[in-house]
């Protein structure tokens, strides 16, 4: 079951014999590319070949400069055939390219090889002619491949839900079909895409490129599920997986997404907490999508939140949006950003929290003489009521700033209008 769900970009025996027909009237190379440049299935070679070609067919895919390219040309919304230029610096003859569609979805690319920048009549009219059928031959086989990942979707979307008897079910449904092994642990990632130009059946196709690297590794195995504007990994493993293993995990899918989408896509990427087995992974997922939240809101984030490293904040990020406003800032704090000098007496403030309190600490932080220091935090208590030796009080202080901080970076990273 899980192998027919990671491989579905591969071609059937059926299409291979359409392209390879195709191809031997033509007496060109030919290939059918998914919607993001990576290889389904390819004919011999007629001496066409190139540098690009070779190394898809080694690797199943495309340099990502060289997809990058390829997309840019806008071949996601082409709506019929035309000639993508070749480049010499990525070693890319230029390709006659088809958009395969069915009711207006893109299916794949057809990509027949045309060094010269021509076809002649006869040629266009027996690509067109080959057209349909194999449109027709890549839905097929693409039909029979989504309905595994129909089934997952629904079960992990179970097993991350509320009920306790639906999570169970859904545990029961992943060991018993061998989708994943039982092992002591958990985790879960999520991405999420805030907004993008492509089609959104080229942002899903996108998440599952991003993630399937991901689904048999050396420390883990995994399942996945993706939607339009996002995608969930659940990855199991006899030992945790380390915060660095995650953190280069993240790299990597964000990079992967950048050769796939546009820039305005904007990804982002929360990582739960590694939980006991796949009982527990609706715990990291909920973590997973505060992680995800914190990165959307914090710039220095650059995209990935992991839970653990969220401290604080992972309280807070609790909070509704809706509920998450000014009216959160306790007003002792109101008082001292709208006194005189106020910016100066709240990053002082921060700072002598950050550091524990700790006045050489701060003061050395900060710059400035320790008599100096002591004056600042006596106008703090002043002007805020507060005493800065009660933990009560630089609780309610510090949970402020906080919230400073994350309405802030709303503020910041709003897109234009």
């Amino acid at each position: 079951m899980a192998e027919r769900r990671l491989r579905i970009r591969v071609g059937s025996d059926a299409l291979q014999e359409l392209i390879e027909e195709l191809a031997e009237r033509l007496e060109r190379s030919v290939v059918v590319d998914d919607p993001l440049v990576r290889l389904i299935c390819s004919s011999q070679h007629f001496g066409d070949e190139d540098p690009v070609r070779i190394r898809s067919l080694l690797r199943g895919r495309a340099d990502d400069v060289a997809i990058r390219y390829v997309l840019d040309q806008g071949v996601a919304r082409w709506t019929k055939p035309g000639f993508i230029a070749g480049r010499d610096d990525l070693g890319l003859l230029t390709r006659y390219c088809v958009p395969l569609r069915e009711r207006g979805e893109l299916l794949g690319l057809l990509m027949v090889v045309a060094p010269d920048g021509t076809l002649t009549r006869e040629e266009a009219d027996q690509v067109a002619q080959a057209v349909p059928a194999i449109s027709a031959q890549l839905r097929a086989d693409q039909l029979a491949a989504s309905a595994d990942e129909v089934d997952l979707h629904e079960t992990l979307h179970s097993l991350f839900g509320t009920g306790e008897a639906a999570r169970a079910a859904a545990r029961r449904q992943i060991l018993d079909g061998g989708v994943l092994p039982d092992a002591p642990h958990a985790v879960v990632s999520v991405v999420q895409i805030s907004r993008s130009v492509e089609p959104p059946g080229q942002v899903e196709i996108a998440l599952r490129a991003s993630l399937e690297r991901f689904l048999r590794t050396r420390s883990a195995d995994g399942a996945m599920a993706a939607t339009p504007d996002g995608a969930v990994l659940l990855q199991v493993s006899s030992k945790p997986l380390s915060a660095q293993e995650l953190a280069d995990q993240a790299t990597a899918v964000r990079e992967a997404l950048a050769a796939y989408l546009e820039a305005s896509a904007a990804p982002v990427l929360g990582i739960g907490g590694t939980q006991d087995g796949l009982a527990d992974a609706w715990t990291s997922h909920a973590q997973a999508m505060v992680a995800a939240r914190a990165a959307r809101r914090l710039p220095h984030l650059k995209g990935v939140g992991a839970w653990e490293s969220l401290g604080e904040l992972a309280v807070l990020l609790h909070v509704p949006d809706h509920a998450l406003t000014r009216s959160l800032v306790p007003t002792p704090l109101h008082r001292l950003l709208d006194s005189p000098g106020g910016q100066r007496l709240v990053d002082t403030l921060r700072c002598f929290l950050e550091h524990a309190g700790s006045i050489p600490r701060t003061a050395e932080a900060l710059q400035i003489h320790r008599t100096s220091l002591y004056y600042r935090l006596r106008q703090i208590q002043e002007i805020t009521g507060l005493d800065l030796d009660s933990g009560g009080d630089r609780l309610v202080l510090h949970l402020g700033l906080r919230t400073l901080e994350l309405l802030q970076a709303e503020t910041d990273v709003q897109p234009a209008v």
